[in-house]
């Protein structure tokens, strides 16, 4: 063992002995509860337990009716590699941590003891399947097992002619979506279902706990989805973005090109999506939600199938949101509520079903709320807070504020507001937005600059500097 990560683990509470303690001392005797830890890429709260009616996805809604459901729980980073570092570490990025998509936890956070090492270290099996870690082979002291994932090409493209696209573009970038008629496990997230399902059955029959890790790669880019996904929606009714425009008063700092779908076969380099074009994206958006949500119900299903519901704690969340026009923008990458709200849900034994929380949380609170649940000491590095006693009472006073950021741009969440401030390498904020959620929740007009709220933007932030310290 290396002397940073010595060191790392002496911060966090675990000492050399610890980690080579057998389970049955761990837990005292008395089986710990499971974890099924269930992570799905790019999903934003466009779900039927969080208010949309047009969504079908029946599965995540029956398991948010057993357990509770964050209404307002929001990322650390609007993108995947550097959340994911983020969540699983317990630690926020930083301006020198966790920053782009491309992250690895144990580079930008030497000796970084992840949730799942940790539990490993308690007696837990662990197991990754699909995407956890952006890198499988970032903290590869988390798992019991070799991460796994499907072989080939992660855009998955099936249909011969956008294998051929894929191939012939310098990324590897074919189509932005396909519709293919195909079983569910003819896709990335159909086998990663198996596998889970499959775990689940040798699980069963082991001596330990379990802290399973399940990632789902829809609906992430490109949006392909067996073809009886895309016949549940009806083309003509998608509902496209309200509000497909630049806030009033926006600053530059706040938009982006979308890149990362621009780098897809069909799609223009420049300039505004036709509707038809936009209705498409948003059709096979849906149609990778209703997929993925299949998936999620075989897994559970099978949980409770082999009598294992009852001593799992369940916990599911996408790495953070996605724009789907809003603000003329598409993908994440950017400090609106529309990339930085993100879907929480749990359930755990002896948790009443059917709960839903306004409190304010986020994805920092996940890896103590699971020490709490599971009776794990919490290591000393973690900077979340266990929202255990809103699983009992979601209705209790919490946080005063959640936290992002994007590269050099900072936000707050309030009760009430938005705040957002970038800073140039001279510390000295050259842009900032406000957005008052109690009359503009869609975040429409920027009034950061108006004269009446020159205290508020100075309280909010010194918010943001007391973090920063």
């Amino acid at each position: 063992m290396d002397w940073t990560r010595r060191k790392f683990l002496k911060a966090a509470g675990v000492g050399a002995a610890t980690l080579g303690m057998p389970a049955s001392l761990l837990a005292a005797g008395k089986r710990k509860p499971n974890v099924l830890f269930l992570a799905v890429d790019d999903l934003r709260p466009q779900l039927g337990c969080y208010g949309h009616e047009q969504m079908i996805s029946p599965n995540i809604d029956r398991l948010a009716s057993e357990g509770v459901t964050f209404l307002r729980s929001y990322c650390q980073v609007p993108v995947c590699g550097a959340s994911r570092a983020s969540l699983l570490t317990g630690t926020r990025p930083a301006r020198d941590r966790f920053l782009g998509y491309a992250t690895w936890a144990e580079k930008d956070l030497p000796g970084a003891l992840s949730v799942a090492e940790h539990f490993r270290n308690n007696g837990y099996h662990t197991i990754s399947n699909g995407k956890i870690f952006h890198h499988r082979a970032d903290c590869r002291n988390s798992w019991s097992e070799d991460p796994w994932h499907p072989k080939g090409n992660w855009r998955n493209y099936l249909l011969e002619e956008n294998q051929k696209l894929n191939l012939r573009k310098p990324k590897g970038s074919g189509p932005a979506y396909e519709c293919a008629d195909v079983p569910d496990n003819a896709y990335f997230d159909g086998m990663v279902a198996d596998k889970g399902i499959s775990d689940l059955r040798r699980l069963k029959r082991e001596d330990k706990p379990f802290f399973l890790a399940l990632g789902f790669l829809k609906p992430h880019l490109p949006f392909n989805a067996p073809k009886k996904y895309w016949d549940m929606y009806k083309a003509q009714e998608i509902d496209l973005a309200d509000n497909p425009f630049r806030p009033k008063g926006a600053p530059d700092a706040a938009l982006h090109n979308w890149g990362e779908l621009r780098n897809y076969h069909g799609i223009p380099p420049k300039g505004p999506l036709s509707e038809e074009l936009a209705r498409k994206l948003v059709h096979g958006y849906y149609a990778c939600v209703s997929y993925t949500d299949a998936q999620i119900g075989r897994v559970v299903a099978e949980l409770d199938r082999l009598g294992l519901r009852e001593n799992t704690v369940v916990v599911l969340w996408g790495d953070h949101g996605w724009n789907l026009g809003e603000h003329g923008l598409w993908c994440k990458h950017c400090n609106f509520e529309t990339s930085l709200h993100s879907p929480l849900i749990v359930t755990a034994p002896d948790i009443a079903g059917g709960g839903k929380s306004n409190a304010l949380t986020e994805y920092l609170d996940i890896y103590p709320s699971l020490c709490e649940l599971c009776n794990l000491p919490q290591p000393d590095h973690l900077q979340g807070r266990s929202f255990v006693p809103l699983l009992k009472n979601p209705n209790l006073p919490w946080k005063e504020a959640v936290f992002s950021r994007y590269f050099k741009g900072d936000s707050v969440k309030t009760d009430r507001y938005r705040y957002t401030e970038w800073h140039g390498k001279d510390g000295k904020v050259y842009a900032r937005m406000l957005y008052d959620h109690k009359v503009d929740p869609v975040e429409n007009v920027n009034i950061s600059e108006l004269p009446r709220n020159t205290e508020l933007v100075k309280k909010m932030s010194n918010m943001l500097r007391e973090l920063r310290k």
